[in-house]
Order: structure tokens, then sequence, then C-alpha cells
């Protein structure tokens, strides 16, 4: 996996809409359930069912380790998801995401992600899209490849 230098970050003028990066494969495992579980307070009498919001979860920590640099994100703005399909322990998770809009404002912008997450039949397990506020550039930046929000 390439790695980048401690300092670099993609800003809002960086991102390329229509480009998409996956992420690395992760398999979910009942320690992944039982400590999400944990936090949350849930329990479930199925102890190889994933609660639905754990995928969702761990597509953005996944997204660390797309070999680029963070995009500096200053505000979660909002999110509409579906879940499609159960995920059980031992399965397979990736993300795919895709910047699908941007929107200029004075000091950041609007980025508009389109995020889907796969299990290891390629069977779509959740959908959605995520709306983030994006700095821009601050003068004298260089600009870098685009990059979904991580």
């Amino acid at each position: 996996m390439a790695r980048h230098a401690l300092g670099d970050k993609l800003y809002f003028e960086d991102v390329q809409v229509g480009l998409a990066f996956e992420t690395p494969a992760l398999t979910l495992t009942e320690t992944h359930v039982a400590l999400f579980n944990g936090l949350v307070e849930h329990r479930s009498s199925d102890p190889r069912a994933v609660p639905d919001l754990l995928p969702l979860c761990l597509s953005a920590g996944l997204g660390w380790r797309v070999p680029l640099p963070p995009l500096v994100v200053l505000a979660f703005m909002g999110f509409e998801w579906k879940f499609t399909t159960p995920a059980r322990v031992g399965d397979t998770i990736r993300c795919i995401s895709k910047s699908v809009a941007k929107r200029l404002m004075k000091e950041g912008g609007v980025l508009i992600e389109e995020r889907t997450i796969y299990n290891q039949r390629d069977e779509v397990i959740q959908v959605g899209k995520i709306t983030l506020l994006v700095a821009r550039k601050p003068a004298g930046g260089s600009a870098r490849a685009g990059a979904p929000a991580s």
C-alpha cells in the first residue's frame, strides 16, 4: 500500500466527481460484534447476527486504508442509507465510494459521496449517500488527485 507524507491532505478542490475508490476487504468476526454491542449496549439472541450499523461504521474505518491522503472534513452534514441485505459473522465486506456531487461555498464546499458496501458474494448489503462539508485549500496550497472521505 502506498504511503503519503505526514501533513498531506485532500481539500475540496482536489476532489474529482465520478472518481471511485475501493477499500480493502475485512471479514466480520464475533469480536467486532461483541465490541460494537458493548458500545451501544445491544444484545441479540443470534450470535451470528451483525448489527445493521456495524458495516457502515467499519466501512468508514476501511476508508483510511485507501492509499491517499485524508480529506479535510469540517462537518458531517447527514446521510441517506439503505440496509439491503443483513450481514452475518464471517461475511467479508468492502466498500466502493464515489463522489457524485460537489458545491462550492465561501470557506469550504459540500461534497456528496455515494457508498456501496458489498459482501464476499458481491451482494450489496448497504448503500447510501453521505454529505460532508469539506475545507477549501489554504492560500498557496498544491493540488492532488481527488478522493472520497474516510
